[in-house]
């Protein structure tokens, strides 16, 4: 007797899962246990949005829940950003929800030494008394008007970050908010924030692209959007040429038609070749960029050119860099520099060119986190104005944005301690003038992670008495880790407040366990991928499984609590005055009704509905995109809450297509 296809597979589905579950945990050997009368797996358990955090694109994605244990991740099939698929981050934070070593309640340090190899030798302790010693420190500094001796260290975040980040040193009287943003991705910004004056994450249009320049970046592997362009990546090789510049043979590069392996640092030398190659041949994007207007070209080899002959229309300045950059950087000498040959830079170069305007060069941390590389970033995003493909169908976009509530005016509570400490220089020294630090576009107001160890260590501007740091490993995460290491133990009182124990946990007077962004919590996110920009929540999905609360939030509000205890208010006054739930307008009583009110509270007002990209011609005719600014599903924006997740249980995220 035949069988066929479709009765084989469900055989071998069945049979294959009762196999696998055999050997499994009783969760897992109980989450498929039953089929349905056609002979389907049927699931016992829940699908529950959330949201992952173990990249900036913060996708949307479901978590099966059986007997009140997490017990797989996928992506939200709901989300356009991400296609409804995960890379393997979040398969991951299952071993970091379930990882034994997890911090599950708080603890005190008892040896007074710190270092590399000093035991802490940790002890539990309650909630309270935990708190109490952290405030008891900080009411030190408030008595010696020393609030500015003060830091808060913050990694990843939330929606909600400035709830504490912002708030907390803020009234309490302390300059020194540091993130770790200056290790993340501010030099990828730069680049095109002083080219094009946009300061965020860029998107690229990979449905409709012909040619993709990666600029030290392995998409299908690592950093953002990650599901994106795995999901997308067989169709851009199908109708694309992808050309990867890196060190290494990555796992994009592996799969590109051209792999260029330049030499570590020398990106900017490749950059500046291939920008010569395409002007002195004359393939640039003429209606983007501009032309002689004799309509001969006179870019070539080592003569500079007169910028009057040059009319240009959307860049500027395009003969200036010819003059003093590029008129030299022929693709011989980048190959002897950069280590990659001088024919495949001019073959780079001209495919690039062709594909025009629908080819991107896609900067990335790669190319622009390494001395100097500010200028690699302001080339390599030059590289897409030549080619015409900005805010193009194919090309780099800007992309939307969710606009979230801004947290309520903080002035009315800061008193005359505050006032004075927050006056004070921060930390990490920007604003003196070898630290340019940009930062959305301003100059000396971007954060200089890396340099807050040398002002600790140097004591410049002055001596840190007190830290907290949350989401965060700077002795791991930062270059020069042996300077962070005696940083950390020059502090006196440290606070770390984290989920799993980290290297920056050894040098901890207390730590505090905190919940695990994905499955423990309620929280805010908003991010962009795939030409969608969308506003997702994170919500308990499990109860969390140990004495664990939430940072930005709970945290925050018992030390609000405990400090107004003893005498300073301000704090808890403005969480009490200032925030309400949008639904029932109730203030919170509690650390855990305060998180849901935060949730609730940063989507209250921050938008109602969508507009869609819609398509204009550019004075030469061609289609560019343009977008206004909204989010759909106002319903869903207010509503996010107890009440709202059993209608929005599958679909916790909303988008914005352009």
């Amino acid at each position: 007797m035949g069988i066929s296809r479709r009765g084989f597979i469900k055989a071998t589905a069945v049979t294959g899962a009762t196999v696998a579950g055999l050997s499994a945990n009783k969760p897992m050997l109980t989450a498929f246990s039953e089929t349905d009368k056609k002979g389907q797996i049927a699931e016992s358990g829940k699908w529950m949005a959330s949201t992952c955090q173990g990249c900036t694109s913060w996708c949307p994605v479901q978590v099966y829940v059986e007997n009140g244990r997490a017990i797989k991740v996928r992506g939200n099939p709901n989300s356009k950003g991400n296609h409804g698929k995960i890379c393997p981050r979040p398969h991951l934070a299952i071993q970091q929800l379930y990882d034994p070593d997890r911090v599950k309640v708080p603890m005190k340090r008892t040896n007074p030494k710190k270092g590399r190899n000093e035991d802490p030798k940790f002890v539990p302790i309650s909630w309270e008394e935990a708190i109490d010693a952290v405030t008891d420190k900080m009411m030190e500094l408030r008595k010696s008007n020393e609030t500015h001796k003060f830091a808060l260290f913050r990694g990843r975040y939330t929606g909600a970050a400035d709830i504490f980040y912002k708030a907390l040193p803020t009234i309490f009287g302390s300059p020194n908010n540091i993130s770790h943003s200056a290790i993340c991705a501010e030099a990828e910004k730069l680049g095109p924030y002083i080219t094009e004056a946009y300061w965020d994450y860029r998107d690229y249009d990979l449905e409709h692209t012909r040619y993709v320049l990666m600029w030290s970046t392995d998409p299908v592997s690592s950093n953002r959007q990650v599901p994106h362009a795995i999901s997308m990546f067989g169709k851009v090789l199908d109708q694309a040429k992808v050309a990867v510049i890196d060190p290494r043979l990555s796992a994009t590069a592996s799969k590109a038609d051209e792999w260029l392996p330049v030499i570590p640092g020398q990106d900017g030398a490749l950059v500046s070749a291939i920008a010569h190659v395409i002007l002195k041949e004359g393939i640039w994007n003429r209606e983007f960029v501009g032309d002689f207007k004799d309509g001969e070209n006179l870019f070539a080899k080592g003569s500079a050119v007169d910028e009057a002959a040059f009319e240009e229309n959307k860049t500027y300045g395009i003969v200036k860099w010819w003059n003093l950059e590029l008129k030299d950087r022929t693709p011989e000498w980048a190959a002897e520099i950069a280590g990659v040959p001088a024919e495949q830079i001019y073959r780079v170069a001209r495919d690039f060119a062709e594909a025009a305007p629908r080819a991107i060069s896609w900067l990335a941390p790669g190319s622009a986190m390494q001395i100097r590389g500010g200028y690699t970033s302001m080339g390599a995003h030059a590289l897409n104005a030549l080619a015409g493909s900005i805010e193009n169908i194919g090309g780099t976009n800007r992309g939307e944005k969710v606009p979230l509530q801004d947290i309520p005016e903080l002035d009315a509570y800061l008193d005359e301690i505050a006032k004075k400490g927050k006056k004070n220089e921060k930390i990490d020294q920007r604003g003196r003038i070898q630290f340019p630090a940009f930062a959305k576009g301003e100059l000396h107001k971007g954060v200089i992670t890396n340099n807050v160890a040398d002002g600790i260590l140097n004591e410049d501007p002055y001596d840190i008495k007190m830290a907290i740091g949350y989401w965060n490993n700077f002795v791991f995460s930062c270059t020069g880790a042996q300077r962070w290491e005696k940083a950390m133990e020059k502090i006196p009182f440290y606070v770390h407040i984290t989920v799993n124990p980290a290297e920056m946990t050894q040098y901890a007077d207390i730590v505090l366990p905190a919940c695990h962004q994905l499955f423990e919590r309620w929280g805010v996110i908003k991010s962009k991928q795939n030409m969608n920009a969308y506003g997702s929540i994170q919500q308990p999905v499990v109860e969390p499984l140990w004495d664990c609360k939430v940072d930005e939030t709970e945290i925050g509000w018992l030390i609000a609590e405990s400090l107004a205890k003893k005498g300073f208010s301000n704090l808890y006054d403005y969480y009490r005055n200032e925030f309400a739930d949008p639904e029932t307008g109730k203030k919170a009583t509690n650390e855990k009704e305060f998180n849901l009110v935060a949730t609730k509270f940063y989507r209250k007002n921050s938008g109602t509905h969508l507009k869609r990209r819609r398509a204009t011609k550019s004075a030469a005719g061609r289609n560019l995109s343009t977008w206004a600014s909204g989010t759909r599903s106002g319903h869903l924006i207010r509503s996010i809450g107890k009440r709202a997740l059993k209608r929005h249980q599958r679909n916790s995220n909303f988008t914005v297509k352009h």
